[in-house]
């Protein structure tokens, strides 16, 4: 598959990494925000070229000449992760100000899959209606909620719990965590 990752200035950047080792052998695309990186930063110590490694293809935010922001370049799905509500909010109202907002708009266009992982909470009245905009636009929104069926036992757990979801909706097989039936 061809999968666009986009990676914004919300708390979660750990979300992505794990999604992008699990994306490993699909053709990867990568877009990282300059808040993003100051997340990175803080939240898992890593160094910015260990993250875009993990990506076959890396675009700047300010490149909305490239590819991915092109109906004409085949695309099977796109995932912000995580969403900052100001991500959100720009494509939920098609507000195309950098490479994400447009790639997302013409991923929408095209009737693409369009995973959104909004990070925040509480919620604010704003932020919902956004939520339910940018889902009638044709966006999945995938909140990372901590779920307790599995019996987490770590922040890595949740993490994979999240992640795995995510590969579910994209049509991918994993094993980062039991489904109910297991």
């Amino acid at each position: 598959m061809r999968i666009l990752v986009a990676i914004t200035g919300a708390s979660g950047f750990p979300l992505a990494v794990q999604l992008l080792k699990a994306l490993k052998g699909n053709e990867i695309h990568l877009v990282v925000s300059e808040h993003a990186w100051m997340v990175m930063e803080y939240e898992s110590g890593m160094a910015k070229g260990d993250v875009l490694k993990l990506a076959g293809h890396v675009y700047g935010p300010d490149e909305i000449y490239s590819p991915i922001c092109s109906g004409s370049f085949p695309m099977d799905a796109m995932v912000v992760v995580p969403c900052s509500m100001n991500t959100l909010g720009h494509i939920a109202n098609g507000i195309e100000h950098n490479a994400i907002t447009r790639a997302a708009a013409v991923s929408l266009k095209q009737e693409r899959k369009v995973v959104l992982v909004p990070r925040e909470t509480p919620l604010t009245l704003p932020a919902l209606r956004n939520m339910v905009k940018a889902k009638e636009a044709g966006c999945t929104i995938i909140p990372p909620m901590v779920e307790y069926y599995t019996k987490p036992k770590s922040v890595e757990d949740i993490t994979g719990y999240i992640v795995g979801r995510i590969m579910e909706l994209l049509g991918m097989e994993h094993s980062l965590y039991k489904r109910w039936s297991e």
